[in-house]
């Protein structure tokens, strides 16, 4: 039976590397009581009583916020990255090679974070419907707040004017998946400091410009509003019960 129940983490503002080490505790623990579900499966053939244990996996959303922080993904290029050690340390910056798909981007305050770490048996396994569908969550968020973004084909994420040559990006997307299970996910500048976008070759695109909420709006808007709006979104395209 699938477990569309969804828990719900706010960690607050978090330095990346905690985050992500509190990420991978889930996801590898997640991935372990997979293994251990399938070899309970396996014996409750034989074994009624087995068979009534509860072998459901648990699925997480998290939402947060970094201290200035440059990371590329396993498939990116170092050289997309714009600065030396003296430079991030003017910038009050730090950097991480990280187990991701996609390449070089930017996380610090005043942009949301939302790292959804589930197991897609509950819901769907296709990686490639799951980004879409992060993407249409983040599509409705924005609407929610009078923006009218969409996809630039060829591309993850969301973009403005994707169909013009003032295309720039608002949010970016990249993740890891294993046995099914998900970890990190995406990024939505809303308050965000953009001059900081121009340190990088933000994800491999050196002729796209990057936006935020704040930029198209022409005022700040409320994080915790933009999160709840995601949560929302996120609860209703995927069907779960946000616990």
């Amino acid at each position: 039976m699938k477990n569309k129940t969804v828990e719900l983490q706010d960690w607050g503002l978090i330095d990346f590397k905690s985050a992500w080490d509190k990420q991978e505790e889930i996801f590898e623990k997640t991935i372990r009581h997979k293994i251990d579900m399938r070899q309970l499966e396996l014996s409750a053939t034989n074994d009624p009583e087995i068979a009534k244990q509860n072998i459901q996996t648990s699925n997480y959303l998290v939402f947060c916020e970094h201290p200035n922080v440059y990371t590329l993904g396993k498939s990116g290029k170092v050289n997309n990255l714009l600065l030396d050690e003296e430079g991030l340390h003017a910038r009050n910056a730090r950097y991480y090679h990280i187990n991701r798909g996609g390449d070089v981007t930017f996380h610090g305050p005043g942009q949301l974070l939302c790292y959804p770490i589930l197991d897609l048996d509950n819901f769907f396994t296709d990686i490639h419907l799951y980004l879409r569908t992060l993407e249409e969550a983040v599509i409705n968020t924005l609407s929610d707040f009078g923006l009218s973004a969409g996809r630039y084909p060829g591309f993850t994420g969301i973009w403005f004017d994707a169909d013009n040559g003032n295309a720039r990006k608002i949010a970016a997307m990249g993740v890891r998946c294993s046995r099914w299970v998900t970890m990190h996910g995406l990024s939505l500048n809303v308050n965000t400091d953009l001059t900081y976008y121009n340190d990088i070759v933000a994800c491999g695109i050196s002729d796209k410009a990057t936006t935020s909420m704040e930029a198209e709006l022409g005022h700040r808007a409320n994080i915790q509003d933009v999160q709840s709006s995601l949560t929302r979104h996120i609860s209703t395209l995927f069907d779960m019960t946000i616990s």
